[in-house]
C-alpha cells in the first residue's frame, strides 16, 4: 500500500506539473482513476456513499472513470485533503463544513449554532435552495462542491459528569474541531476549547488531555470514544454537515458526458447517504447504550441563549444572515 509521504510527494509533483505537461491519462487515452480521501472508517455513511458513486461511474462508464478511495485519514487530515484538492494532488474529499469556514465564509451559516431545529429541517434546506447556495460557492477557490451530506446532532460527551445545562461544562476541556465558530461557542458556553483532530481525540481522552469532546453519535461509535468518555448529553448544538468537494482541475480534464455523469451521480448519492445514515445512526445508539455509556437530555434553551451574541455576531455578514433567514423560514 502506498503510504501518506509517497502519495503526497508524487501527488502534489504531478499537480504541479499538470499546467506544463497536460494530462497523461487523457493524452494516454487511458482510463480516469479518481482519489478520494475521508477521515471515516471504511463502513461510514459517507464513505460508502462516496463508493456508490465509484460504482455507478465506473459500471456507466464501462471502467473509463473509476474511484479509489482511502479511509480511515490515510492521507491526512481534513485541512490538508481541503488543499490537495485545490491543488489537483487528490481528486475528490470528503469534509466537515466546520474545516471549510475559514476559506468558505458562506458554510458559516451551516455551522452556526441551534440554526437548524432538527436532521429533518437540516435536510429540507439542502433540498430547497441553502445547500445550492453554499455549494456554488466553492468554485472562486478551484474546487467545485458536490454535494452535502448529513452529519447528525453533534452533541457532548465527556468522561467525568452529565451536562444538562452550559453551567456543567465550565472548566471542562473540550475537543473541537478546528473551527472559530466553535472554539467561540464553547468559551460561551463556559468550557475550554482545545482544537484537535479527529484521531487525536482518543488518546487525549485516554491521557486526560481533554475532558470530553462534541460530534454526532455515529462518531462517537466508530471512533470507540465511547470506551473513554461514558457520558453522553444530547445538546443537539449544531447539525451542520459534511460536504463532498471535487477538484475543479479533475473536473475540467474529464469529457463533458463523464463530467456530467460525475455530478448527476453525486446528486443523487445524497439519497444513498439518508439511507445508510439513518439506519447506522440507530444502531450506533443502541450500541454505546448496550456498552453503558450514560445518556441524558440538555436544557436547549439554555444552551441557545448561551450562543445567541455569538449567533448575531455572524449575522452581521450580510450574505450570512440571508442564509440563516433562509433556513429558519423553512424550519
Amino acid at each position: 500500500m502506498m503510504n501518506r509521504r509517497r502519495f503526497l510527494g508524487a501527488g502534489i509533483g504531478a499537480a504541479l506539473a499538470a499546467p506544463l505537461l497536460g494530462s497523461p491519462v487523457l493524452a494516454a487515452g487511458g482510463p480516469h482513476v479518481l482519489t478520494a480521501t475521508d477521515v471515516h472508517v471504511k463502513d461510514y455513511p459517507t464513505v460508502e456513499a462516496v463508493r456508490w458513486i465509484g460504482e455507478t461511474m465506473a459500471r456507466e462508464t464501462g471502467g473509463r472513470v473509476t474511484i479509489r478511495q482511502y479511509h480511515s485519514g490515510q492521507l491526512g487530515r481534513e485541512s490538508e485533503a481541503i488543499d490537495m484538492a485545490r491543488f489537483g494532488a487528490i481528486d475528490m474529499t470528503r469534509v466537515y463544513s466546520g474545516a471549510l469556514n475559514n476559506a468558505f465564509p458562506l458554510t458559516q451559516a451551516l455551522c452556526l449554532p441551534y440554526v437548524f431545529d432538527s436532521v429533518a429541517h437540516m435536510r429540507r434546506a439542502m433540498d430547497e435552495g441553502v445547500g445550492r447556495a453554499v455549494l456554488d460557492g466553492f468554485a472562486k477557490r478551484g474546487l467545485v462542491g458536490l454535494a452535502i451530506y448529513d452529519s447528525g446532532a453533534r452533541c457532548f460527551y465527556n468522561a467525568r459528569r452529565p451536562i444538562r445545562a452550559p453551567a456543567d461544562l465550565h472548566g471542562m476541556k473540550i475537543r473541537v474541531p478546528v473551527s472559530d465558530i466553535f472554539i467561540r461557542m464553547l468559551r460561551l458556553f463556559g468550557a475550554n476549547p482545545t482544537p484537535l483532530a479527529l484521531g487525536e481525540v482518543f488518546s487525549g481522552l485516554e491521557t486526560h488531555m481533554i475532558d470530553g469532546a462534541e460530534n454526532n453519535i455515529r462518531s462517537f461509535h466508530s471512533s470507540r470514544h465511547f470506551e473513554a468518555a461514558r457520558y453522553w448529553s444530547q445538546t443537539e448544538h449544531s447539525y451542520a454537515p459534511d460536504v463532498l468537494l471535487v477538484s475543479q482541475r479533475t473536473l475540467e480534464a474529464l469529457r463533458p458526458a463523464d463530467r456530467e455523469l460525475l455530478l448527476d451521480t453525486a446528486r443523487q448519492s445524497v439519497a444513498v447517504m439518508r439511507r445508510l445514515w439513518d439506519a447506522s445512526e440507530a444502531e450506533a445508539r443502541a450500541a454505546v447504550s448496550e456498552a453503558g455509556v450514560q445518556r441524558n437530555d440538555a436544557d436547549l434553551a439554555a444552551f441557545a441563549r448561551a450562543a445567541q451574541p455569538l449567533l448575531a455576531e455572524y449575522r452581521r455578514d450580510p450574505a450570512i444572515d440571508t442564509l440563516y433567514r433562509r433556513i429558519r423560514d423553512l424550519a
